[in-house]
């Protein structure tokens, strides 16, 4: 886990090894919610990085009767 530390300007670092994995880049814009005491940090992705990320996904799972 990283840490970072709010500045005066309410400004956030994003760790390096989080951007890294994340393959953030500068300009990269954010949705930003508040869930149960905690913010999250949700990149917007364009339809074109989105395209294949669910490749390789399983798909075997139960379904009710009446969906199939």
């Amino acid at each position: 886990m990283s840490r970072t530390t709010l500045s005066p300007k309410f400004q956030i670092v994003i760790p390096k090894e989080v951007r890294e994995s994340l393959k953030l880049q500068p300009g990269t814009t954010f949705d930003v919610l508040e869930h149960d005491g905690r913010i999250e940090l949700l990149p917007v992705r364009s339809s074109k990085q989105m395209r294949g990320f669910l490749r390789g996904i399983d798909t075997s799972v139960p379904r009710e009767r009446d969906r199939v």
